[in-house]
């Protein structure tokens, strides 16, 4: 401390208050010490300067609006001329805290102290006030309380003299012997160029002053004129929020908005920047907010942020499988299990694999299908432009041949929903089993490998397999599986069973037609076969990837034809699982409660 020239006494009319330099021309002070700067004097004079008073001014302001309580207790002194002393240096913001507590020091100007006096104290705790303040407690029973004139001063550590706040409020009267510590990154969500100057584990000071500058470029959509381009569309200010892009950013289960929310983007940035422990979020921010940008160069520059390579934080490597290009919109619909009927819906929608929760209610029976469709049109909203959509439902293994693919797409539209978009079904069972689930990867990785996949026929006449032998068949030996029938009578019920517990990641079947009688191979007329024989002859080649593709298209052929007869794909059914497309979102590592 005895060599930290960068303490400052600030001087505002009658009002006296500290400071600290943090760049040759800038001062970091509180915004109610310099209150009277429109009208009054501002001087700063530094403790291991001489007494000489530099003037200043404020150029940056955090909002106060003259309250004890107001957050934005902030104020930025540009100095008349640039000092020669070095600037203060700032500790990564989990630094101030710790079991034992760290001492801490706060070097003022009260009363009778001109060249200043050094309080002594501790943070309470991390735990933010209001989501401003930290709480400041005297570090001893006796020594200098935090008093007027403290206001302003630097929090810095004893052992190193970095800073990690800035005193905000001091004590009345010698008897109360606590006070309140603006932390640095706090700070910086009202000057956005401080971030530069405190540490961040993840990121280092070109990094985040590179997003800083392009954050800066932004403004808020403004109309069009001849001659002027605002960077950001219009027509999607609503998605140009922090809120929304920092949620799309952490997923649904990442840490929470703070209860503060967020002012600005760079507010959000900053946020993820130094609070949450995930060097891929700001990525997903960047990623996300181009999106919504006209100008071409800071489009691609946010895209391309960080513009250097990592090497500090390696980024794991690359996953050997080609990486799937659907953007699914997933509902789930299981049993309430509260015994009334009712079934829990949620819909879901993935962008670039990250999943974000459009709507989640528990409903009767006669209520799924309306609200489920509605949150369906929702979760539109926040796919990209390009982005190759699939609508994929879990449903309870009885509700697996539900004809979710004819649902009326919305009350004005009568065409199947299966016509609207690529359609597949999901076992809910199968999809909450972790063994099952890895077993898929496998399957998937080794049909990656394969120029086609082999389709296991299960005839009308074969129901009666034995159930065990066949899933360790199919497990063994078969990628994709066809019915000739649906599963309504129980023996198709059990060798659809076994296809589900084998991991067949497909599986197709007609929702209607022939019952599965053992006379049926003895028919020439026999549907089931028909059908399989069709499907064997359209799936010939087809890369078990594109499937959904390829029977969205047969769906829009058979509802589209006008022969008298139905079409053979009218009723079919397509069950598709690719545990990457469809990742369930990961899980606390820890128990969030304990």
């Amino acid at each position: 401390m005895s060599s930290a020239a960068w303490h400052a006494r600030i001087s505002c009319g009658r009002d006296t208050g500290a400071g600290f330099l943090v760049t040759e021309q800038h001062v970091l002070t509180c915004a109610h010490v310099v209150a009277r700067g429109d009208t009054e004097t501002i001087a700063v004079s530094f403790a291991h300067g001489g007494y000489e008073q530099v003037p200043a001014r404020v150029v940056a302001h955090g909002g106060w609006d003259g309250r004890e309580s107001d957050p934005g207790d902030l104020a930025v002194l540009e100095l008349d001329r640039p000092v020669p002393m070095k600037p203060a240096e700032f500790a990564t913001p989990a630094d101030a805290y710790g079991d034992p507590p760290r001492r801490l020091l706060a070097y003022g100007f009260p009363k009778r102290y001109d060249e200043g006096t050094i309080a002594e104290y501790r943070a309470t705790a991390q735990q933010l006030i209001a989501g401003e303040w930290v709480q400041l407690e005297a570090w001893a029973a006796h020594g200098q309380p935090l008093a007027p004139g403290f206001s302003g001063a630097a929090v810095t550590l004893a052992d190193t003299g970095l800073v990690v706040g800035m005193v905000s409020a001091a004590a009345r009267s010698a008897e109360i012997r606590n006070g309140r510590m603006l932390p640095a990154p706090v700070m910086a969500r009202y000057w956005p160029r401080l971030a530069d100057l405190i540490p961040t584990p993840a990121y280092d000071q070109q990094e985040k002053e590179h997003l800083r500058r392009l954050l800066e470029q932004l403004r808020p959509p403004a109309p069009r004129t001849e001659n002027t381009h605002p960077p950001v569309r219009p027509e999607h200010a609503s998605e140009y929020a922090p809120e929304r892009l920092y949620q799309d950013a952490v997923g649904p289960l990442g840490p929470p908005l703070p209860p503060h929310g967020f002012t600005s983007l760079w507010d959000a940035a900053w946020y993820l920047l130094c609070e949450v422990q995930d060097a891929e979020a700001v990525t997903r921010f960047t990623t996300r907010l181009a999106d919504f940008v006209d100008d071409t160069p800071l489009r691609t520059a946010l895209r391309a942020w960080p513009s250097t390579p990592r090497t500090h934080h390696p980024a794991p490597p690359a996953p050997a499988r080609p990486a799937h290009s659907w953007s699914p919109i997933l509902v789930e619909i299981a049993p309430s299990g509260s015994g009334d009927g009712s079934f829990l819906v949620e819909v879901s929608a993935y962008n670039g694999g990250h999943r974000r929760v459009v709507g989640s209610r528990r409903l009767p029976v006669d209520r799924v299908r309306p609200y489920t469709l509605e949150r369906i049109d929702e979760a539109y909203r926040e796919l990209e432009v390009g982005a190759r959509e699939l609508l994929a439902f879990v449903l309870p293994r009885r509700w697996l041949n539900t004809d979710v693919a004819h649902w009326q797409r919305s009350a004005d539209d009568d065409s199947p929903l299966g016509t609207f978009a690529p359609l597949v079904v999901l076992d809910l069972e199968r999809r909450r089993s972790g063994g099952l689930q890895h077993k898929l990867r496998q399957k998937w990785q080794y049909l990656d490998e394969r120029p086609t996949a082999r389709l296991h026929r299960i005839d009308c006449w074969s129901v009666g397999q034995d159930q065990v032998k066949l899933t360790i068949g199919l497990r063994r030996d078969a990628d994709m599986v066809g019915f000739a029938t649906p599963p309504r009578a129980d023996r198709v019920r059990r060798l659809f069973q076994a296809s589900l517990n084998a991991a067949v990641p497909v599986m197709l079947w007609p929702r209607t037609g022939c019952r599965g009688e053992h006379r049926c191979g003895e028919s020439v007329d026999c549907r089931g076969s028909e059908f399989l024989d069709r499907l064997a002859a359209h799936l010939a080649n087809l890369p078990p990837r594109e499937l959904p593709r390829h029977i969205h298209e047969l769906r829009e052929a058979a509802y589209a034809s006008d022969a008298p007869e139905p079409h053979w794909a009218y009723d079919l059914a397509l069950l598709w699982e690719d545990p990457e497309c469809l990742p369930d979102p990961a899980g606390y590592l820890h128990n969030p409660v304990g």
